[in-house]
């Protein structure tokens, strides 16, 4: 097998296989989330006809404009595109002839790299790989991931049937291309890479640098998927190994470069929630109909009630209190749900928030300065709120106990209440009745629970009980959460 580009498969590729490939990707970008429907699968099957497989990165670029929506789809299309359409089959042809992966060679190899003696391969790759980098050759980048791969990445081979494949994490971690950044820096100040400007500083330089092995190390990870697609198949390889977009990743698994990532969205959700809403008010602000005076109407056209009248609302934008709690990996979730309604406020009569670990302080005032530094938000309330007692455990029947003796009065009869948190009260009292005093109040009361309904009442988890006084929804993306608050928020 070669690593034959697109355009040399073009003449043996057939009109069935194309379109398999294409619809594959649909089918794989919407399982994805993506909204890709009927009319853009033909708008991308014309732009495959013209396009052709003569030039891969243009077809890559024609069916994105057919099939996306907003940039933030890219990277999950990208992704998924270099699935359906690799830049080639089997082995990169630079590999072959070398030593295999599974052959008395590598075994070798990789016994002498655990004892720390010299790996030749593996020294070899690097020099060349901080060659390439420092002239900034992506297409020797590129082939020199397919080399890492096919020399460092095979893994399981002659175990168990269908256990084996090629992992970009194991080629990763004995290339360390990451360490090249001196070796490469020092390449560039020499002026051994041609066009890179003299004046640059060694800060903006090793930033460049940084930059460059994080797309070497994306080519990795493409080139090992491409690899195990072949195994184990495109469709389920598209499905399992392509990482979601934003929206999608739960709140409680993201880490701190997803987090930031999802801050990003807040702007762009708010804007269609605020949409939304605005929408869903207009048509409230009609009423329901107005029998007697359509009747009345009907009697100019023959009875026929052509111009229905309704009785007019004049509905009030409401009032939002959020209850949140900012302990551990709930934080995530709390802050975002926080700057997205801050983002909404003026969609809503009074916005106050308050946040909580084991007692209850308001951070409305926070919430509206942390505009500057959306990211240091959970870690500016813990510091500058009271949000915790003698300890830094969650205890939600506490919080709630504070909230209703102390902070009633902003909740009233126009008010919904959010309450963000996974309920996990660390086997302490719920305080059940604080919470239905709270409800007796509120216009609405809502729970949004970041983990799925199945470890609800698991554990040290209170949220059975806590469903049992106020409606209590699973929240664990951003997706979801836009929906749950279009829908739930009255108008």
């Amino acid at each position: 097998m070669t690593d034959r580009p697109a355009p040399a498969a073009a003449a043996t590729t057939g009109a069935a296989d194309l379109a398999a490939r294409l619809t594959g990707l649909v089918r794989a970008l919407r399982g994805h989330g993506l909204r890709a429907g009927p009319a853009e699968t033909v708008d991308a099957a014309a732009v495959l006809d013209v396009l052709g497989l003569t030039d891969r990165e243009q077809l890559r670029a024609g069916l994105a404009a057919a099939l996306l929506r907003s940039e933030a789809q890219r990277a999950v299309y990208d992704a998924t595109f270099d699935l359906y359409f690799p830049l080639g089959v089997g082995a990169p042809e630079s590999a072959r002839g070398g030593p295999s992966p599974d052959g008395p060679e590598h075994a070798d190899d990789a016994r002498a790299a655990a004892r720390g003696l010299a790996d030749p391969v593996r020294e070899d790759l690097r020099e060349r790989l901080a060659a390439a980098l420092a002239a900034d050759d992506r297409a020797a980048q590129a082939r020199l991931a397919g080399e890492a791969v096919a020399a460092f990445g095979r893994y399981g081979a002659g175990s168990v049937p269908g256990s084996d494949g090629w992992s970009a994490h194991q080629t990763l971690g004995r290339l360390a291309p990451e360490t090249l950044l001196a070796r490469v820096l020092a390449a560039l100040r020499a002026g051994t890479a041609a066009d890179t400007p003299a004046d640059l500083s060694d800060g903006l330089l090793a930033d460049e640098i940084r930059r460059r092995v994080q797309a070497f190390r994306a080519m990795v990870g493409t080139e090992a998927r491409r690899r195990v697609a072949e195994v184990r198949g495109t469709e389920r390889i598209a499905e399992r190994a392509v990482a979601p977009s934003a929206d999608r990743i739960d709140f409680l698994a993201a880490g701190r470069d997803q987090l930031t990532e999802l801050r990003r969205t807040v702007h762009p959700l708010a804007r269609k929630l605020a949409t939304r809403l605005a929408a869903r008010r207009r048509r409230a602000a009609r009423g329901q109909i107005d029998l007697r005076r359509t009747l009345r109407r009907s009697l100019s056209t023959g009875g026929v009630p052509l111009r229905p009248a309704y009785r007019l609302r004049r509905p009030a934008r409401p009032e939002i209190v959020l209850l949140c709690d900012v302990s551990g990996s709930v934080a995530g979730f709390a802050d975002f749900t926080m700057l997205l309604v801050r983002a909404m406020s003026e969609q809503f009569s009074k916005v106050r928030v308050f946040a909580f670990v084991n007692r209850t302080a308001e951070v409305t005032e926070l919430l509206a300065g942390s505009g500057a530094d959306p990211a240091g938000l959970a870690r500016r309330i813990l510091t500058e709120a009271k949000v915790m007692g003698h300890h830094g455990n969650s205890d939600y029947g506490s919080a709630l106990g504070e909230f209703a003796d102390r902070h009633l009065d902003a909740v009233g009869p126009r008010t919904s209440v959010l309450i963000l948190g996974d309920a996990r009260n660390n086997h302490r009292d719920p305080n059940l009745s604080a919470l239905r005093r709270i409800a007796g109040r509120a216009r609405r009361v809502y729970w949004l629970n970041p983990e799925q309904p199945s470890l609800w009442g698991g554990g040290d988890s209170a949220a059975s009980a806590y469903a049992e006084v106020v409606e209590m929804h699973s929240c664990r993306n951003a997706r979801r959460l836009g929906e749950l608050i279009a829908r739930l928020l009255p108008v």
